[in-house]
C-alpha cells in the first residue's frame, strides 16, 4: 500500500497524484492519498491494511487446513478489538502516572 499524506498542503506537493498512481500500479500497490488535518481517508487507509492482513491470514489458515486434512492446530494469535466511533479505548497506566 502506498499512502500519500498531507494532501491538505497542495501547494507543497512534491509528487503529482498521477505519478504516485502510476508507480503504485507498476509495483502492484494500492494507492490512497490522506490528510490527517482534514480527516480525509485516514480511516480508509487503516481499514484497507487491516482487510489485507485478515485476507492473508485467512488464506494461510485455509491452506494449512487443506494440507493437514483438518488436523492442524489453529493459528495462535492475539485478539484485537477495534473500537467504534462511540467507544472509548482506556488509556494504559504507567508506574509513574498520578491520578
Amino acid at each position: 500500500m502506498l499512502v500519500g499524506n498531507k494532501t491538505d498542503l497542495e501547494e507543497d506537493r512534491a509528487v503529482p497524484t498521477e505519478d504516485a498512481e502510476e508507480f503504485a500500479q507498476k509495483e502492484g500497490l494500492f494507492f490512497l492519498e490522506t490528510s490527517a488535518l482534514e480527516a480525509t481517508n485516514v480511516e480508509a487507509a487503516f481499514m484497507t491494511v487491516l482487510t489485507e492482513i485478515f485476507g492473508i491470514i485467512s488464506k494461510r489458515s485455509l491452506t494449512a487446513d487443506s494440507q493437514s486434512n483438518g488436523d492442524a492446530p489453529p493459528l495462535a494469535g492475539k485478539k484485537i478489538v477495534v473500537a467504534g466511533p462511540a467507544q472509548e479505548i482506556p488509556k494504559a497506566r504507567s508506574c509513574c502516572q498520578s491520578s
